[in-house]
């Protein structure tokens, strides 16, 4: 048999579209002759892991507010003003630590056991407030609180019960007490003195056809007043029935009228 080799048979579009594809590949490899696919994905993971440390490195700020705490009120003493109940901070870290940063979990304490009856000034000192390693205080507002005290009082008044509406068709109300007769205030003395009774929460006779019993707050009414116990008051209220008109008066069975009395 002869060895002669024939000449493959391809359509000239097909014959066109090799010879592009041949192209292509050889260009490509004279451009990145060292590049595989499995680099680029290295690479890619590589810039990904890198992204992620510098994002959770770099420094931040975060700020929230912390309430104002006064410690150590002599008991003499009792607070009738303060200035500010929170104070704003901003603190830096890194994202990572800021995370772990809770507001809630932190509070400014002033040492308020050597006031005096007056206005004192105390500075907001935040360096005994812990913080996380690595995050600091960069800044706060404002630098400080204004307080006022004034001397304790204390003073017993009488209860008032507040009552309101009326019993049911046919009965009256006859009277009201409460149990105790008296409490104890205390607070601002120049405030509690001035007081001689405080008043119950209003109590509704609406509807009412028998006695009635009632627990209730008392509401001294002034900001820095208080009750001493401040356990609720029993209000006892008396309900009786209307008394019916007196029949007309009868003399052996007879009904005497009013008009036949000589």
């Amino acid at each position: 048999m002869s060895n002669r080799r024939w000449p493959a048979f391809r359509l000239p579009g097909v014959e066109f579209a090799v010879f592009l594809t041949r192209k292509r590949k050889n260009f490509e490899m004279r451009r990145y002759p060292s590049v595989r696919p499995g680099m680029f994905v290295l690479a890619l993971a590589i810039a990904v892991v890198l992204w992620g440390i510098a994002s959770g490195t770099s420094n931040a700020e975060k700020g929230f507010d912390i309430p104002v705490v006064l410690d150590r009120l002599p008991e003499n003493l009792v607070i009738t003003d303060q200035s500010i109940d929170n104070v704003n901070v901003r603190v830096m870290a890194s994202q990572a630590v800021l995370r772990s940063v809770n507001p809630t979990d932190y509070r400014l304490e002033i040492d308020v056991s050597g006031a005096k009856p007056g206005v004192a000034v105390y500075d907001v000192d935040l360096s005994k407030i812990e913080l996380p390693r690595a995050a600091r205080f960069v800044s706060h507002a404002p630098s400080r609180v204004q307080v006022r005290f004034e001397k304790r009082g204390r003073k017993a008044v009488k209860v008032r019960a507040d009552i309101q509406g009326s019993p049911a068709a046919g009965f009256h109300f006859v009277s009201v007490s409460t149990e105790p007769a008296k409490v104890w205030l205390v607070g601002a003395r120049s405030q509690v003195m001035r007081l001689d009774e405080v008043v119950t929460e209003s109590v509704n006779l609406s509807g009412l056809n028998e006695d009635h019993v009632v627990e209730v707050r008392v509401n001294p009414g002034v900001g820095t007043v208080w009750m001493e116990d401040d356990r609720p008051v029993q209000v006892r209220i008396k309900i009786q029935p209307d008394t019916p008109p007196e029949a007309p008066a009868e003399a052996d069975g007879v009904g005497i009228q009013p008009n036949e009395i000589p």
